[in-house]
């Protein structure tokens, strides 16, 4: 007889890594409530509310804003399967990793990809861009706005004319930017976003956040073939999601019913801190923390004025395991960090600081232990206190 494993008690940890982050306890208690139909009258206005809560965390007034069902990644599918057709040009900024899966993913929708390649740890110029279309129509560009493997914040002036220049729709990766930083869609002349919940709007994964500007919802009506996902074709997304002509809404798939109500909550919670006091809040918290690994002697890779708040890539000082490092933090200190990846693997740790765990006690308590991870290993480095105090006082 299969012996029946007990319930599942995970512990309680630090999440300081690149996602997921610290899940706030509303949050957690909003997955909980009731399950109902994902027809029912009382959950379509709670899918309604969250559309609007998304276009207010956007910056856009886009109809076509909604969570899919799936993490980012299913976000970024979605995007490039629903705007590219076989044999469509597109170009992909690649400074990172999830620049990578990117190129991946438009080639398996059957585009030409022309990637636009920069340094890992550096923005991309949107000039290059241009250069790189050689004159030729393009389908699409696309950007990752916060890089994930490097923490690069990407400035998005200028893409929008460079995307006119050749004749493309902008698409951009926002899963580690939105609630985090600004991303207004509207303003940038963003054709298509896509997100996750699991980052600085510190969700549980499962849910990617989407928006699709006009442009983009008439490059889907009219293309030639049905793109290849008939579970993220949002064009049949949208009759749920929005309803279809004459009323009502258009069963497509059963919604992920108690993730909508967690991302309903964790919306919510973010609008009522204000989205200005919440960016403010992450480069306060990322400031503090930054002093206080530069008082350890660490090195940060990335530029100050190309560092993404809330998440900061540190080099691993010569001779120091990163991994056992970063096993130290987890069995004696119950706290997760990232550790490098691509260009920067075995070379770098990742910290982030998103959402609900970007706090100033948490920044003190991550640097004081990799403090004391690295005097493990024999590598003695100054205490950070006083740094991070006087960056917290700023």
């Amino acid at each position: 007889m299969t012996e029946i494993p007990a319930s599942v008690a995970p512990p309680q940890r630090v999440l300081l890594g690149p996602g997921p982050s610290d899940v706030d306890p509303a949050v957690l208690a909003a997955l909980a409530r009731p399950t109902i139909g994902h027809l029912d009258p009382a959950f379509v206005s709670i899918m309604d509310e969250v559309r609007s809560m998304l276009q207010t965390a956007f910056g856009t007034s886009n109809r076509l804003t909604m969570p899919m069902s799936g993490t980012g990644s299913a976000g970024m599918e979605a995007a490039i399967v629903n705007l590219v057709e076989p044999g469509d040009r597109v170009l992909v900024g690649v400074n990172g990793v999830f620049g990578r899966r990117m190129c991946e993913v438009a080639k398996r929708a059957g585009a030409e990809v022309v990637p636009v390649q920069a340094p890992w740890g550096r923005a991309l110029d949107p000039e290059d861009f241009r250069a790189a279309a050689a004159g030729r129509p393009v389908r699409l560009l696309c950007i990752v706005h916060a890089e994930t493997s490097t923490g690069v914040l990407q400035e998005l002036t200028g893409f929008r004319e460079v995307a006119d220049a050749v004749g493309a729709l902008l698409l951009i990766d926002a899963v580690t930017s939105l609630g985090g930083v600004p991303v207004e869609l509207d303003r940038f002349g963003v054709d298509m976003a896509y997100s996750g919940t699991q980052k600085c709007l510190s969700c549980p994964p499962g849910l990617a956040p989407l928006s699709a500007s006009d442009r983009a919802v008439a490059r889907i009506q009219s293309r030639e073939q049905a793109p290849v996902s008939w579970y993220l074709d949002l064009s049949l997304l949208a009759t749920y999601w929005l309803g279809k002509a004459g009323g009502g809404r258009a069963y497509h798939h059963t919604a992920p019913i108690n993730m909508v109500y967690a991302l309903h909550e964790a919306l919510r919670i973010a609008l009522s801190e204000g989205l200005e006091a919440r960016f403010a809040r992450h480069r306060a918290v990322s400031a503090g923390l930054r002093a206080g690994l530069v008082a350890m002697g660490l090195e940060l890779p990335v530029s100050e004025a190309e560092r993404l708040p809330q998440l900061t890539l540190v080099r691993v000082p010569d001779g120091v395991d990163e991994a056992a490092a970063r096993r130290f933090l987890l069995t004696e200190r119950s706290l997760e960090i990232g550790g490098g990846l691509g260009a920067f693997a075995g070379k770098a740790w990742r910290i982030g600081m998103m959402g609900s765990a970007c706090t100033p006690e948490n920044a003190r308590f991550c640097a004081t232990s990799l403090r004391d991870a690295l005097a493990a290993q024999g590598h003695v480095v100054a205490d950070p206190a006083a740094a991070m105090d006087e960056a917290f006082k700023a």
